[in-house]
């Protein structure tokens, strides 16, 4: 349920988005009927309208995700709340002032957030979170803890460079396709190569404390 929720918004943005752009007309008549009051000068144009829509819809559904998070009596987690916040300002100004620059730039500063937020907590307080997230399961030296957590936040902050290269140098369609392809897959191959790394020190620490 809970991976569920953290893919919705960007399953429905995805989803809309490309609904909207193969039916761009379509798109623009209903957005400018229903929701043109949200829009500065109330007429939604057909370029426009795929990325407008999408964002209205992933507004709503990140605030849905909170929502419900709440009502479970769930914890929001930071994450959460950051994207939350980064969703409603810049999904309303791409809305308002008909450009979707705002909005190309919620993933990446999600994205630094989060090297932001782990390299805070390492640097000013002495806490490795990747640790507290994984340590229960994995008994690493506190080297490779380090290692590990500056690995994500230099991961994090190219992240967040290659999201605004992909939204400056390319078309909407395709910022859109590596928003939800593209990053997802860098995730995966970073990941992997993070537990290949790991297996190698996990071995290590498992043949020293089998010595005598």
């Amino acid at each position: 349920m809970k991976l569920l929720l953290d893919f919705l918004p960007l399953i429905l943005f995805f989803t809309v988005f490309k609904g909207a752009e193969g039916h761009a007309d379509a798109a623009a008549a209903f957005a400018t009927e229903h929701f043109g009051f949200l829009v500065q000068g109330g007429i939604v144009g057909a370029q426009e309208a795929p990325v407008l829509l999408a964002t209205l819809v992933v507004m709503v559904a990140t605030l849905a995700q909170a929502a419900i998070l709440k009502l479970r009596g769930k914890k929001i987690d930071l994450m959460l709340w950051i994207s939350l916040v980064l969703v409603v300002t810049l999904g309303a100004a791409t809305v308002w002032f008909h450009n979707e620059t705002f909005i190309k730039w919620k993933p990446t500063g999600l994205y630094w957030a989060m090297a932001l937020t782990l390299w805070i907590a390492q640097a000013g307080f002495n806490k490795n979170l990747i640790q507290s997230m994984l340590g229960a399961e994995l008994q690493l030296p506190g080297l490779i803890w380090l290692r590990l957590n500056r690995a994500w936040v230099l991961f994090f902050a190219a992240l967040g460079v290659l999201n605004l290269y992909v939204a400056y140098h390319f078309s909407t369609s395709a910022w859109a396709n590596f928003k939800v392809f593209g990053v997802t897959g860098l995730i995966l191959i970073f990941t992997l190569a993070q537990g290949l790394y790991l297996g190698k020190h996990l071995q290590d620490t498992e043949t020293k404390g089998e010595q005598p």
